[in-house]
């Protein structure tokens, strides 16, 4: 099952006591802190959780599988994750 944000906001909506609308303002307003950090190309690193990355992926050949033909693919941005190290142990025990 996957998390979604309507759980999140429910959970913290039990756990915090804050009106449903409130809770959804504050992830909106946080989720959107991480966007606009992203898309200025910046790092995101929370303690004790992880780092999302900006990376660059430079233009590369490729192929098109249904017809075989050669292709350059642009450079683009990608966006990897890595937990911290505290979750590893978490997620390994």
């Amino acid at each position: 099952m996957a998390l979604t944000k309507t759980i999140i906001a429910e959970r913290i909506q039990e756990k915090l006591n804050l009106s449903r609308t409130t809770t959804y303002e504050i992830m909106e307003e946080f989720l959107e802190i991480m966007k606009e950090t992203i898309e200025n190309g910046d790092d995101i690193m929370i303690s004790g959780f992880g780092k999302f990355c900006v990376n660059e992926k430079k233009a590369r050949k490729g192929r098109n599988p249904a017809t075989n033909e050669e292709m350059t693919l642009p450079a683009r941005k990608v966006v990897t994750f890595k937990c911290s190290g505290k979750l590893r142990d978490l997620i390994n025990s």
